[in-house]
């Protein structure tokens, strides 16, 4: 694994030129957004914040916001037939359309941007309403994702002008399982991996935080490669995969097979308390990838984690991962897809100075997520 020196805030803010203030939300489309609110409202602990249907002007598509802290799901649903968003659906099934990000200045962003190689989907323009003004924007991304511009500083209704205010769908966990979103990871075709590297450079500045080649990212079956481009500040990271050259098919390969192409493999979700965070959603039905109990028995494990806050016993109960790195550790688990096709999953991720992405852990994850592609008959 190689890292870069992280950038200073100071210096990001004064020198950056695509500057950016975090995720601001993740878009989904699905085939069911009511029973989709649902899902993430019981399961992740979310609570429903924003509507917007037939009932509010928009004919063609039932819009649900929810929100945990800082991160923003939209779960977007077509109400009829032959529209744009149930076609997608058909091709991909439920998946990640836009990963939008906060910026002080959409204008400047998408200027910069699109003289920078992107391609622009939609131009600066001012929505408004009682609430305030929202200033959007977007450009396009790896397959058929996109990258929404947000400025939302003047602005305080639910979520967007044509959303309105919706109560909670069941009452809110006493403390919320998570409070932001950690990372988003998107999957790419063979050899398309440093292409898509190149343009968060060009295009959004955002600068290589690290990659994982060779033994660092493989099993006896199948391989990957990845690298990770993060804006100055590191609050908004893209790790990006590829497949490598394997005997046997691996996760990404299953994916792109799957989804039909390039999209978001998972969503990495930074929580302070990972192991009740794990019971709570277990207990609410979130099924996660096992991991052996010879995982926690390895002396060379345990040598290298050192103490951490938890017993491992309690991770092993609870088949959470831990790694260590020369900046502090991390615990960390991961949802099995959370839809029928196996494609977008979650990641529950708990830092104590680490700033990896569990290196350690890759090739015990990457044999739980073998034993189930061979269960679907996919490995």
């Amino acid at each position: 694994m190689h890292e870069t020196p992280a950038a200073t805030s100071a210096g990001a803010s004064s020198e950056d030129p695509f500057p950016v203030k975090g995720m601001d939300a993740i878009v989904f489309a699905v085939g069911n957004a009511k029973q989709a609110a649902h899902y993430y409202a019981t399961g992740f602990g979310m609570r429903l914040v924003g509507y917007s249907g037939p009932e509010t002007g928009s004919r063609d598509v039932a819009s649900y916001v929810l929100t945990s802290g800082s991160a923003r799901f939209v779960f977007n649903g077509p109400v009829r037939a032959g529209t744009e968003l149930g076609a997608h659906i058909a091709a991909h099934g439920d998946g990640v359309t836009d990963l939008a990000i906060q910026v002080p200045d959409v204008h400047k962003a998408y200027k910069y941007a699109v003289e920078h190689g992107a391609k622009g989907l939609e131009e600066p323009h001012e929505v408004t309403d009682e609430h305030g003004t929202v200033v959007l924007a977007a450009i396009a991304t790896y397959g058929e994702t996109r990258h929404t511009l947000v400025d939302r500083s003047r602005y305080q209704g639910p979520y967007l002008p044509g959303y309105v205010a919706r109560e909670p769908i069941v009452a809110a966990p006493e403390k919320r399982y998570f409070q932001a979103v950690d990372h988003c990871v998107g999957n790419v075709e063979l050899g398309k991996m440093d292409e898509w590297v190149e343009f968060y450079r060009h295009v959004m500045h955002f600068t290589n935080m690290a990659e994982f080649i060779g033994d660092d990212i493989a099993t006896d079956y199948s391989a990957l490669m990845s690298k990770v481009v993060a804006d100055g500040t590191r609050k908004v990271k893209f790790p990006l995969n590829e497949p490598a050259v394997s005997r046997r098919k691996s996760q990404i390969d299953e994916y792109l097979e799957f989804y039909g192409g390039p999209g978001v493999q998972h969503i990495a979700l930074a929580t302070n308390d990972i192991i009740r965070t794990v019971d709570e959603m277990r207990a609410a039905g979130v099924e996660f990838l096992d991991t052996p109990d010879s995982y926690y028995e390895d002396e060379e494990l345990r040598s290298r984690i050192g103490s951490v806050r938890v017993p491992v016993a309690e991770l092993q109960a609870r088949k959470i991962l831990v790694d260590r790195d020369e900046d502090g550790y991390l615990l960390q688990i991961f949802t099995k897809p959370v839809q029928d096709r196996p494609t977008v999953f979650f990641e529950l991720i708990e830092r104590h100075g680490s700033l990896g992405f569990g290196k350690g852990n890759f090739k015990a994850l990457f044999e739980a997520i073998e034993r189930e592609q061979e269960r679907r008959g996919n490995l």
